[in-house]
């Protein structure tokens, strides 16, 4: 029985999804002529999936290819109903699913305007009095006229999302779609979405678990076609993480094993400091962050060839520091305990935030691509990172650390810790975005070559 409290926007209540998979044409039409009868093979793309999603929350959906991801969303959306268990929703739901759902491809981007407004309960003079936001939103100009067959993938987003934008949904359901977005663009709607969150309810499914875990309270992983976990969207991404890198899956990064013999030969920077260190450090603006120990009990996953045992901060005299100031040279410490021998050994780190958006790191493969160091079994590795504290805005932060052994693209990972260090950070400096980054210089003067202001 499916039970739903005015508090709940979504209900979903041990859902299952059969299909029928058939190895010839024929065989469905027997299947249809005579049902009593199986013809097919049973695909269970969904198995006893329960959750709810409350008004104004923002829930999350990862897994991979195959998982059951966007059955899940078609049921909900109601163009698939569910073999067994029961789905409610309460509220008036926009959705932007695969490319194209819901276009009629001969009517021009115009018509579909009204064709969609009209699924979605809204009026024809309710579709008039939103179109020119709708027009001003997608962007795409004159091809509003064209048929939408004409269209690229990027114009299919930016009129449906333009359109589930302006339609007064209680709950918005953002498939992949997005992915395909500019830039942009792809900015433009999730500010939209922070903003839409504030009152209303979003069931978001992306590959990007930096997003999912930036725009969400929750998340759902789907695995194989059933609930593998539910809770806190931070926690969820990180075992999804883990999972896939315990498949051995390749890392997004471009492929580096193949750079040209010197291509990582750098010549070091000249010497330079921000030109404004001496007024944060030493007046109110000055940013501090409180370092704390490393916990090595934290979660995190690996085949075990190697332990990280210890990461430290220092300064540039290697004195340990449980007090960082912004702006000042810092050291980043790593000692690794090697239990198997590694021959191409790569150390690395992430500074993230509290929702665990990756905000900087390095690791140590471009500088030893050419000549890794191996090392044995038994042995240890101390790795030294040198940068500029930036500034951060106050609040919590953790460091990701991780070794694995191979190359960036290709590599086996042996120990991750998630939040191997937390540090706080107070300031009351002017921070614009996520990091402040240290300028080099600043300068403001009058150019000669135009005449006086009026």
């Amino acid at each position: 029985m499916c039970s739903k409290t005015k508090q709940d926007a979504i209900v979903v209540d041990q859902v299952g999804k059969q299909f029928l998979m058939f190895q010839r044409p024929q065989d469905r039409l027997w299947q249809a002529l005579f049902p009593s009868k199986k013809r097919g093979k049973t695909f269970d793309a969904l198995r006893d999936v329960s959750f709810t999603v409350q008004r104004g929350e923002t829930v999350g959906i990862i897994g991979r290819n195959g998982s059951g991801k966007s059955t899940l969303l078609q049921m909900i959306c109601g163009t698939l109903r569910p073999t067994t268990g029961q789905i409610a929703v309460n509220g008036r739901v926009a959705a932007l699913l695969e490319l194209g759902a819901g276009f009629n491809p001969e009517f021009s981007g115009r018509d579909n305007v009204y064709l969609n407004g009209a699924i979605m309960g809204l009026s024809r003079q309710d579709i008039d009095a939103r179109l020119d936001a709708i027009l001003a939103f997608a962007e795409i100009g004159e091809f509003i006229d064209q048929p939408v067959k004409t269209y690229s993938s990027g114009m299919y987003v930016r009129l449906a999302f333009a359109i589930i934008a302006h339609v007064d949904a209680d709950i918005l359901i953002i498939d992949e779609a997005l992915a395909v977005g500019d830039a942009l663009f792809t900015q433009k709607c999730m500010r939209f979405l922070r903003q839409f969150k504030e009152n209303g309810t979003i069931l978001f499914v992306s590959h990007d678990s930096s997003a999912v875990t930036n725009l969400c309270d929750r998340a759902v992983w789907l695995h194989q076609g059933q609930l593998r976990a539910l809770g806190e969207a931070k926690e969820v991404c990180e075992q999804y993480l883990a999972m896939l890198f315990d498949a051995n899956n390749v890392t997004p990064s471009a492929d580096l094993s193949t750079a040209p013999q010197g291509a990582t030969q750098y010549a070091l920077p000249t010497e330079w400091q921000d030109q404004r260190k001496d007024l944060f450090v030493h007046s109110h603006l000055r940013t501090d962050f409180e370092m704390f120990r490393f916990d090595p009990q934290q979660a995190g996953f690996g085949k075990g060839g190697a332990q990280i045992i210890d990461v430290h901060f220092t300064n540039t005299a290697a004195q340990p520091l449980n007090w960082v100031v912004g702006l000042e040279k810092v050291q980043l410490h790593i000692q690794v305990k090697v239990l198997k021998d590694l021959d191409k050994p790569i150390v690395g780190f992430y500074i993230k935030d509290r929702l665990g958006q990756e905000l900087f790191g390095d690791n140590t493969y471009m500088s030893y691509a050419d000549n890794p160091v191996a090392v044995q079994a038994g042995q240890h590795l101390k790795v030294q990172f040198d940068f500029i504290m930036p500034i951060l805005p106050p609040g919590d932060y953790t460091i990701a650390v991780a070794i694995a052994n191979g190359t960036q693209l290709e590599h086996e990972q042996h120990h991750w810790i998630h939040d191997a260090v937390l540090f706080h950070s107070h300031t009351t400096s002017s921070i614009h975005g996520l990091v402040g980054v240290p300028m080099q210089s600043i300068q403001l003067s009058i150019d000669p070559s135009h005449g006086k202001a009026l």
